[in-house]
């Protein structure tokens, strides 16, 4: 008796390490073969719905297999304290939703997984495509600022003016910073400000009835960053479409800076008789990287009257 009792628990167990090993094999089939060989590489669905229906029937023939041999441990179960028998058909039909469950389980988990990665990969992609744009927005600007000075002091060594070798220095320095020191995310905007001020002695050279420009700044400056040559395109426009010649009305460049905002703003007067139908590639290249570094983080306003250009930029830094 006692040898015949162990021998049914030993079936038992065995029975059911027989039964996980098909509900974990159909679980993997499906998660492992079916789904990335005929739904993510060849599209085949029809096929994977005859694939799914097979593995069903056939994960349930072998269980019902099992339990026929073993009828006296699968198919007899316990209730209200009575024995009773199942029938074969019955214990199929419930071993087709055991692995049912275990195959769209599989189903859920990958296409989950799945859905997860495609996510990470389109954050990647969508980095990596910002990076790149963010590159290319910065190299037009660079040229394009270049082309402006190159003008500047190639007309000063044209009338042979003394003040060419110090236009040539504040050129080297403004380069400088260009190529080495704005090549990370973010600068200290205490740097920005001395490029943007040499950006402004080297335009003060080529004035000669001198320029007025006044720059006011205020709060923490020496302790914030910023994305570099962000505020260089609003001065240069000053420069190049507005009169900076007048004393009664300088240009006026004003920074506030503390720890969560940025204030910065250009007010100049208008150059009535400046027609540049060219424009430049400056403040569309500008806007642009806004939207790109500093998304729902910047307020832009921009006011164009008949007199006087005002650009206005608060960024959350």
């Amino acid at each position: 008796m006692m040898a015949s009792e162990k021998h049914t628990i030993k079936d038992y167990f065995l029975s059911y390490f027989v039964f996980g090993i098909v509900n974990v094999s159909v679980f993997y089939i499906n998660y492992i073969f079916l789904i990335p060989s005929l739904i993510k590489k060849r599209k085949k669905y029809w096929l994977y719905v005859l694939s799914f229906i097979l593995l069903i029937v056939v994960a349930t023939f072998v269980k019902t297999v099992i339990a026929v041999l073993n009828p006296e441990e699968m198919l007899r179960y316990t209730f209200d304290g009575k024995s009773h028998n199942m029938s074969v058909n019955n214990f199929a039909i419930n071993t087709v939703f055991i692995i049912g469950f275990f195959l769209v389980s599989s189903c859920i988990i990958k296409f989950t997984i799945d859905w997860f990665a495609s996510e990470r990969i389109q954050r990647d992609l969508e980095s990596e495509r910002r990076e790149m744009e963010l590159q290319f927005l910065k190299s037009q600007l660079n040229p394009h600022f270049l082309f402006n000075s190159l003008n500047n002091i190639y007309s000063l060594a044209y009338q042979k003016s003394d003040k060419t070798a110090d236009a040539i220095m504040k050129l080297s320095e403004i380069m400088r910073y260009m190529i080495y020191e704005s090549n990370t995310p973010t600068v200290a905007l205490s740097k920005e400000v001395d490029y943007l001020t040499s950006y402004i002695e080297l335009q003060k050279i080529r004035f000669k009835d001198g320029a007025y420009i006044e720059l006011t700044l205020n709060g923490e400056i020496d302790n914030q960053k910023i994305v570099p040559l962000m505020l260089i395109s609003f001065v240069e426009n000053a420069f190049k479409h507005g009169v900076v010649t007048d004393p009664a009305e300088p240009v006026k460049i004003n920074i506030i800076a503390n720890q969560k905002i940025l204030h910065f703003s250009v007010v100049n007067k208008k150059n009535q008789q400046n027609k540049d139908a060219q424009g430049g590639v400056g403040l569309t290249n500008v806007e642009r990287r806004l939207q790109l570094v500093y998304p729902d983080r910047y307020k832009l306003n921009v006011v164009n009257s008949a007199t006087h250009y005002t650009c206005e930029l608060m960024i959350d830094i």
